[in-house]
């Protein structure tokens, strides 16, 4: 059931590099940023109620095919969301809202309308930015996510139920978090967001006869997306539940905060971004890419390596320093990329990433050598 929420999300990340390739332009990639912040707020929420609230009987799975549906709408009005379909954008994000509020009640008790009231009104904002144009609309965005972010205070500091002692049952629930369900929720969400990059290979190459070189290229957009797999896959995620599990109840809630949504949020405008790249790329790989599409690649691997290296910090996952160097180095490719053909991009963006996870590996290597030395050395001792 989680699962198929996801795919019902991951369509919005679809638009969303709908939205921001047909204008490859930085006030496009601006208000694609609003609008994943936004969203993703949401999505965060949710993966949390079914950590708390599991869709284990027929009217929570009811309730949340009901939030699927809102999420359709919001993802349904998306391309044209700051034109025409603004306000059914909003009305369908504020159904999102009701719903996860009402579901949460399940487990938190009336409680949860304290932190239910400025997700509506952050959803009231959106839908009021549907009403007027230009800086007041995007102003209304801003100002919804501001909302947002009063609420982890809102929700921890608010005036819930109180022990004895003083301290509120409703911020103690919010740590009581699975750290394998929720680690893997987020891991699964990403790997769907990857699947958007490979679609975008498809979609950039279209009915072009498939010649060895337009192969080449598919074959090094396939390849940026197995880089960033790897990137988070192979080591991340299983060190990342271990640091949750050492991480006492009552803070996980923030750690949770500040890894899989302030930190995950770079990493799937990344995505976005590459997959945008990639299909506006693949169809013109022997032509020099304008700034729009060179940008869209290169900033795409450029903001997942930060958000990674941002996600590891928060954490306490070891090294960091590769990742954080490579992301800077990847953005400055797309200087290259506009005077070379847009397989030669594509070929340095691999060659960069390859380049950092080889010797991520050694230093991972080496580092479980002097490990293993000093505790055979203290053992001997």
């Amino acid at each position: 059931m989680e699962l198929f929420f996801d795919l019902v999300f991951v369509f919005t990340l679809t638009q969303l590099t709908v939205l921001l390739a047909h204008d490859l332009s930085f006030a496009t990639a601006g208000r694609v940023a609003l609008i994943l912040v936004v969203l993703f707020w949401m999505y965060g929420a949710y993966a949390y109620l079914t950590n708390q609230v599991p869709p284990d009987r027929p009217s929570r799975r009811l309730l949340l095919m009901c939030g699927m549906a809102a999420f359709l709408v919001c993802a349904l009005a998306i391309p044209r969301v700051f034109q025409d379909t603004g306000v059914v954008f909003g009305a369908g994000f504020l159904l999102v809202v009701v719903v996860h509020t009402v579901l949460y009640t399940r487990s938190h008790g009336w409680d949860s309308i304290w932190y239910g009231v400025t997700n509506a009104l952050a959803a009231l904002s959106v839908t009021a930015a549907g009403l007027v144009d230009g800086v007041a609309a995007d102003g209304l965005w801003l100002l919804a996510i501001a909302l947002q972010f009063v609420t982890p205070f809102v929700a921890e500091r608010g005036p819930g139920r109180r022990d004895g002692r003083g301290t509120a049952v409703l911020r103690e629930q919010l740590g009581a978090l699975d750290p394998a369900h929720f680690v893997e929720r987020h891991g699964l969400l990403l790997i769907i967001a990857f699947g958007e990059s490979v679609i975008s290979i498809g979609v950039g190459i279209g009915d072009l006869p498939l010649t060895p070189g337009l192969l080449t290229g598919a074959f090094l957009a396939l390849a940026l997306s197995a880089a960033l797999w790897w990137t988070y896959f192979v080591r991340d995620e299983e060190a990342a539940e271990a640091a949750f599990r050492a991480t006492p109840p009552p803070a996980r809630w923030r750690l949770a905060m500040n890894a899989y949504y302030y930190a995950f949020l770079p990493m799937l405008l990344g995505i976005a971004c590459l997959s945008a790249g990639i299909k506006t790329t693949l169809g013109y790989l022997t032509q020099h890419p304008h700034w729009g599409p060179a940008l869209a690649l290169a900033g795409g691997v450029a903001l997942f390596l930060a958000g990674d290296a941002a996600f590891r910090t928060t954490l306490g996952l070891r090294p960091v320093r590769h990742r954080a160097a490579t992301a800077p180095l990847a953005l400055a490719t797309a200087a290259v990329g506009v005077r070379m053909p847009a397989y030669g991009e594509l070929l340095l963006l691999v060659a960069v990433l390859v380049a950092m996870l080889a010797i991520e590996a050694r230093w991972c290597a080496r580092t479980a050598g002097t490990s293993r030395s000093r505790d055979t050395a203290g053992a001997g001792g």
